[in-house]
């Protein structure tokens, strides 16, 4: 039985790194144009920013589960990419009233950032 929640755990975890990965590239492409083009400004654009950048601390809770309670080893600065991602979303959402002049481009790059941490932890993980 413990082998089952294991494995399913394990693939979710597999399959939801696709989530917070192109999510917060798609996050960061359309925040980066909402900057420019006023049409993309709409309440939409928050809710999907906020929904992936929630799938990164859902994310990370999987994997910390995986380790924490059922010892699965992980590869080294996997963890690491995960735990700078979750630091990475709240540095962002501190900075929105200094940068609101800004506030398109802070989540625009800070989205595609978070996106280049997840490829980086998966890369590491396919490594191993």
């Amino acid at each position: 039985m413990l082998a089952a929640g294991v494995d399913t755990l394990k693939n979710i975890h597999h399959g939801w790194a696709w989530v917070v990965i192109i999510g917060n590239g798609l996050a960061g492409v359309w925040a980066l144009a909402a900057n420019w083009v006023q049409q993309l400004r709409t309440r939409a654009l928050w809710w999907f920013v906020g929904a992936v950048q929630a799938a990164v601390f859902i994310q990370v809770t999987m994997g910390a589960i995986l380790v924490g309670h059922y010892k699965v080893p992980l590869p080294k600065f996997h963890a690491f990419y995960g735990f700078v991602a979750v630091i990475s979303v709240a540095v962002i959402y501190s900075y929105r009233y200094q940068m609101k002049h800004r506030l398109y481009l802070l989540y625009g790059f800070g989205s595609l950032f978070v996106m280049g941490l997840g490829i980086r932890a998966m890369l590491i993980a396919a490594s191993r």
